[in-house]
């Protein structure tokens, strides 16, 4: 069986060992015949470059004969179209035939630059007739563009415009399609609100010139000629001109109507009718009275704790105006702009410096109670506070949308003088109030003092059963002042806040000096006198304002000569805070001391 199988084994190893030699053999013969193919691609690839060389050159040759043969031919098909305008009769089918403007356009433009380069004395004439034809074939040329945009031909646009694109008014062309393109759309947004709309109509029109100054801009980027800035910038005129010529009054129409209707509907909301404040005559002399002697003229108004000043009101004023100067900035001719910004200024002083605050101020002028008033309400901080906030607003939009178009032009000035004028005006009124207010804040804490404070007070039935602290009336009028005095704080800022309360504790020291002049003194009944003072002197502090302290601290000093020992009534007189006041002075309060005639204190002053 090994045996069988080994010789098996044999066999086959031979006739493979058979096949092996034979695929050999083929790859070899396959080998060659690869080489020789290779062979004869080489040589293909030589004759064809060799062929193709030839080619070309012969290509060259040919080109450069027939180079010449065509611009001879070009050459005498210019001079035969030249000879017929030198004949003044244009017979060639080219020039006669309207559907072969093309050509015609290719062959003027030819035309016309060679004729450029004859002497003008002897071809005047000839120069003339092309330039004319030039002229001619161009407008032709822009109106068939025109036709084109018309009938929304893009392909025909397109041809025309690459024929156009060598002739000098190229520019036209761009002309006509930007200008065809806005008219219909604008005309389209800005008609149909012009007269029902004056709102939309001005936003409309600011938004379009805005966004046609913006395509120019980009337009720019392109070749449009040599001046193509002044090419667009009339551009444009020449399609807004109808819409700008008359824009400021419109937008001053607006802005009036649209301020008064903002107002109208904040005193509707207050169920408030306003009431007229007449101008010249009698309210001229009231005020000049008034400003003089700070009299209420007229009856006082009850004003229920209304301001009449609206911040709502003031903002929505301020961006209607801020708006208004955004437009007249984008929309007014550059000569025009100081003159219409100017405009749109005076209608902001009419009507929220005028018709809002001043109106306000008014009221709340007229709502301020005599000085005689018991419990009366005061009103007119709130104004003032609320007025200054309005003011801080009305200098921020002037300095910052107003200025800017008005700084370079002789309207800054009268700008800057009808500020300065209206806030004048209002200060005025403003201090009128203030010094009013002052006077009743002074009268109520007369009727306190009136009220609370009682002669023994200050001169006890029982001098020795009396207890040593500031009275009920001192109590009432700390709190008064007190309260008065946060509320300045919060109505006023900066030196405002210093000047009112030094002119109130002026007058919240002159009062509680004349009234302890009413008074005579026991001993004890100085001593509480003193704690009153001091207590006065304790809410003096609170106005932060040096003056008003050194006024109460000289005050307590004075006190002190109420309870003074006879002997020492002179070293006291002579101390650092009484020796600088006058002798008459410390005399008078000397003499409430209930001892003055007893112990002959007036041979101290004598």
């Amino acid at each position: 069986m090994d045996e069988r199988i080994q010789r098996k084994v044999e066999k086959l190893e031979q006739q493979c060992q058979k096949e092996a030699k034979e695929f050999a053999r083929k790859v070899q013969e396959l080998q060659k015949s690869n080489q020789v193919a290779f062979q004869h691609f080489q040589e293909l690839d030589e004759h064809i470059s060799y062929v193709a060389t030839k080619v070309c050159h012969l290509g060259d040759q040919l080109e450069g004969v027939n180079t010449p043969r065509q611009r001879a031919v070009e050459a005498q098909k210019l001079m035969k179209y030249f000879n017929e305008f030198l004949d003044g009769e244009l017979k060639s089918d080219v020039f006669t035939n309207s559907e072969k403007i093309k050509e015609a356009a290719d062959i003027i433009q030819k035309l016309h630059l060679i004729a450029q380069e004859l002497p003008f004395d002897r071809f005047s004439e000839v120069k003339s007739k092309i330039a004319s034809k030039y002229h001619d074939l161009e407008c032709q040329l822009i109106q068939e563009f025109t036709s084109a945009q018309r009938r929304g031909e893009i392909s025909r646009m397109r041809e025309v415009a690459a024929v156009l694109l060598h002739f000098k008014g190229y520019s036209h062309c761009v002309d006509v399609y930007i200008k065809q393109c806005q008219e219909g759309f604008v005309k389209d947004q800005l008609e149909e609100c012009r007269k029902s709309d004056a709102e939309q109509y001005l936003k409309n029109l600011y938004d379009l010139y805005t966004r046609t100054t913006n395509l120019s801009s980009k337009l720019m980027e392109f070749n449009l000629g040599t001046d193509k800035q002044t090419f667009l910038s009339k551009l444009i005129k020449s399609i807004f001109i109808s819409y700008l010529e008359n824009y400021i009054e419109v937008e001053t129409g607006y802005l009036k109507s649209r301020s008064a209707m903002i107002l109208q509907r904040y005193y509707d909301s207050k169920n408030h009718q306003k009431r007229s404040i007449g101008t010249g005559g009698i309210q001229d002399l009231k005020e000049r009275i008034r400003q003089r002697t700070n009299l209420p003229l007229g009856p006082s108004i009850d004003t229920h704790g209304e301001t009449f000043l609206s911040q709502e009101v003031v903002v929505n004023l301020l961006q209607e105006t801020k708006q208004a100067f955004e437009r007249c900035h984008r929309l007014s001719d550059p000569s025009d702009l100081p003159r219409n910004a100017f405009r749109i200024f005076t209608i902001l002083v009419e009507f929220l410096c005028i018709e809002h605050i001043d109106y306000a101020l008014e009221t709340g002028l007229a709502g301020i109670p005599s000085s005689d008033s018991r419990n009366a309400n005061l009103y007119f901080l709130d104004v003032v506070q609320q007025a200054n906030t309005i003011f801080h607003l009305f200098d921020k939009q002037f300095n910052d949308h107003l200025m800017p178009l008005i700084s370079s032009s002789p309207k800054l000035s009268e700008c800057l003088q009808k500020k300065k004028e209206i806030i004048e005006q209002m200060e005025m009124k403003l201090d009128t109030g203030i010094d009013r207010t002052l006077n009743c804040m002074i009268g109520q804490m007369k009727h306190i003092l009136a009220a609370e404070q009682k002669k023994t007070d200050f001169k006890p039935e029982d001098e020795n059963n009396v207890l040593i602290q500031y009275t009920n009336a001192c109590v009432k009028v700390c709190a008064y002042v007190r309260k008065q005095v946060e509320k300045i704080k919060n109505s006023m800022d900066g030196k405002n806040v210093d000047t009112v309360l030094m002119e109130l504790g002026v007058r919240f020291h002159r009062l509680i000096y004349e009234h302890l002049q009413q008074y005579s003194y026991s001993c004890m009944g100085g001593m509480l006198a003193i704690c009153d003072v001091a207590e006065y002197r304790k809410c003096a502090k609170d106005f932060k304002i040096p003056m008003v302290l050194h006024l109460f601290d000289t005050l307590h000093a004075l006190c002190n000569l109420l309870v003074v020992a006879p002997d020492n009534l002179k070293q006291v007189c002579s101390g650092e805070q009484l020796a600088n006041l006058d002798k008459n002075i410390l005399h008078s309060f000397v003499q409430l001391r209930a001892d003055y005639r007893s112990a002959r204190l007036a041979r101290h002053f004598s």
